[in-house]
């Protein structure tokens, strides 16, 4: 499995809380074989415990460290909230990252990811996505470079 796959993406997503999102990016990561379910419970934790709002309309959550050692692979799901879920910044987040990352390929992606949204064009190409594999190729393209 991939870091990144059509399972793993779902696009126009409506939740009504942050941890709706959480969880449903968590699952992602778990039905793909990345963590087992517990680890769910963990992203929960780390949210409670520090936002995972990046800020211009993003969120990564993610597991605790104590949670590492529960992650079997590497691996992004993606939530596309057109609407937007509040994380706590100043703006609601409507690309949502689930992150399950093994030793430290989280800095890595975390940098990537960052770069890609950082442009105002990339993030809308992102929030627009007319299907999975758009998404891919999109980010594909940016986490290259």
């Amino acid at each position: 499995m991939t870091i990144l796959a059509k399972e793993k993406i779902r696009l126009n997503v409506q939740v009504k809380d942050k941890y709706e999102a959480i969880r449903m990016a968590g699952q992602l990561l778990v039905e793909a074989g990345h963590a087992p379910a517990e680890y769910i419970g963990k992203m929960i934790e780390r949210e409670d415990a520090l936002s995972t709002y990046i800020g211009g309309g993003l969120a990564m959550p993610h597991g605790t460290n104590d949670s590492k050692a529960l992650i079997r692979s590497t691996g992004l799901a993606i939530l596309i909230v057109p609407d937007g879920v509040d994380f706590g910044g100043d703006e609601p987040a409507q690309l949502i990252i689930g992150l399950a990352a093994v030793g430290d390929d989280h800095l890595n992606i975390l940098t990537n990811v960052a770069m890609l949204v950082s442009e105002e064009e990339d993030m809308q190409r992102i929030l627009n996505a007319a299907s999975e594999e758009e998404l891919i190729s999109i980010f594909e393209e940016g986490m290259q470079g």
